[in-house]
């Protein structure tokens, strides 16, 4: 046995390494681990952070790693894994909002409204007037088809914030929904004095036209719409099924044929689960943990 330790250069002598020299190897491999996962995250290798993120946390729990790893998950479309591990942080840092504005932002791509109506709730717990906790909120309302809570929220948010654009956006399209026209036309108007070549406003300034049956109107709004966007394929569709209601069947059936070439190429590159993770990765803040 001797022999071989000599040739591997190892001595007989060597001796178990003492307390502070464990403690100071594990710290360097956890430090090791961390700044490679950092590193391999920051240039969108998330597999291989997730290995470094998941053994520095066999070595300690560290509530950075534990965030770090579930945009790791995020990244990959881990979502579930990804909320399992911000439902340990909020477990260790019940006070901090960020982890529960999170923690709603997944639910919200794994289109489970009920688990994200629970953590807006924890995030309001926090704090009552958090104008993020109420929007999303709304949004899990009008995931489970609770206009009238929905509403609600969408307008305790804009009395927190009267400049809130996207509360006030997200309420006239679930009050268009609702039928209740002149109320989603006044947000709609609020909203296009201050942004009127804003493609989301354009569209709900149409929609509510094209309800009240004033189709040349919406026909001129979709046509906006699709200036500010032309790959918009629910406006080519829309401008397309009013041109044919109103007898123009050349252009009409070029909108309908046009909207379904831009709707089957998303569907073929899968933009829409796509821009799901995009829209709610890029809300991600640091917890400042």
């Amino acid at each position: 046995m001797n022999f071989f330790k000599k040739i591997f250069g190892v001595s007989t002598e060597s001796k178990e390494p003492t307390e502070e020299e464990k403690k100071a190897e594990e710290k360097k491999n956890f430090d090791i681990l961390k700044y490679d996962g950092v590193k391999a995250l920051k240039v969108n290798q998330s597999a291989y952070a997730i290995e470094c993120f998941s053994h520095a946390l066999e070595i300690k729990e560290d509530s950075e790693i534990r965030d770090y790893l579930s945009r790791a998950y995020m990244a990959i479309g881990e979502l579930s894994k990804a909320y399992d591990q911000l439902q340990k942080l909020s477990e260790s840092h019940p006070d901090n909002i960020e982890i529960f504005i999170r923690m709603a932002h997944v639910a919200y791509m794994m289109e489970d409204y009920t688990v994200m109506s629970t953590a807006c709730e924890k995030a309001l717990m926090i704090d009552k007037d958090s104008v993020r906790a109420l929007y999303l909120y709304a949004k899990a309302c009008v995931g489970t088809d609770d206009t009238t809570n929905a509403v609600a929220m969408l307008s305790k948010a804009i009395i927190v914030d009267p400049e809130y654009a996207d509360a006030y956006l997200l309420r006239g399209e679930v009050l268009l929904g609702d039928g209740q026209l002149d109320e989603a036309d006044n947000d709609a108007g609020f909203l296009l004095d201050k942004y009127p070549d804003n493609e989301d406003i354009l569209m709900l300034k149409a929609k509510i036209e094209s309800a009240r049956g004033n189709s040349g109107e919406a026909i001129g709004l979709f046509s906006k719409v699709i200036d500010a966007n032309p790959f918009n394929a629910e406006a080519y569709r829309l401008r397309g099924e009013l041109r044919l209601q109103t007898g123009d069947e050349t252009t009409g059936k070029a909108d309908l044929d046009y909207a379904a070439e831009l709707a089957a190429a998303d569907a073929e590159q899968g933009e829409g689960v796509e821009e799901k993770v995009k829209e709610a990765y890029s809300n991600v803040n640091p917890l400042g943990l």
